[in-house]
């Protein structure tokens, strides 16, 4: 049962799928972690794969970039292939520096600058926020893997090429832990559809300092969250 932009069968797609927005970043956690895994879809480059790790079922695929782009693949998942589960792998950039480059962010809500929500909430605003069952689940999982994680808020923006530093201090007294530009959408839909949903980032900039990680350092510093992505 294809939709526009999936062309996987209904049964190809497991009720739990871990998400990321590089399709390259996809084919790595499949490679690596996954087993017995297949090719679901590649339309418009948009990766999915369907494996197993420790014999459960799970997806991997891939949402692009933006609110709008994630929310296309998301809705379609959850209306058309009765997806339970959505766990987004991201990366993120901070103004805090009490955050490090390579440090975990699990977003347990997420503010936006993106009108998005609104259209969707009647122009008003909505709260985002992650499931309290994963939340905790993520918390345990970390725990036992020693793996530091930070819980907090993200803010969720239109622009990745935007002047911050308007927002900058803002973002700093109310303790904005990062800035990504999918999780707030991607909690809207979760709640809409009462679905479970959280999104967990590893920090690649550092908006104050300039420091960032190189494209191939992204990929390859993944292997924490996906560990913990893989347990929940």
């Amino acid at each position: 049962m294809s939709t526009l932009h999936i062309s996987a069968k209904k049964n190809d797609i497991a009720e739990t799928v871990i998400m990321s927005g590089d399709p390259i970043r996809v084919k790595f956690i499949t490679e690596n972690y996954l087993v017995k895994y297949k090719l679901i879809n590649n339309i418009r480059g948009m990766l999915g794969y369907t494996g197993f790790f420790k014999e459960k079922k799970i997806s991997i695929m891939s949402h692009g970039m933006g609110i709008p782009s994630a929310s296309i693949y998301i809705q379609e998942l959850i209306s058309n292939y009765n997806v339970k589960k959505i766990i987004r792998l991201g990366t993120c950039g901070t103004v805090l520096n009490t955050i490090n480059l390579k440090d975990i962010i699990v977003s347990v809500s997420a503010c936006t600058d993106s009108f998005a929500n609104r259209l969707r909430f009647n122009n008003f605003d909505f709260s985002a926020t992650a499931n309290f069952d994963l939340l905790l689940k993520t918390y345990k999982v970390a725990n036992k893997l020693g793996i530091k994680v930070h819980f907090g808020s993200l803010f969720t923006t239109d622009l990745f090429y935007s002047n911050f530093k308007k927002i900058n201090s803002i973002m700093k007294i109310h303790n904005i832990l990062g800035i990504d530009m999918e999780t707030a959408g991607i909690y809207f839909l979760a709640s809409k559809f009462g679905i479970q949903a959280i999104s967990l980032c590893i920090v690649s900039d550092n908006i104050n300092t300039g420091e960032k990680l190189l494209s191939e350092e992204r990929v390859s510093y993944f292997n924490n969250i996906i560990n913990i992505a893989l347990e929940l």
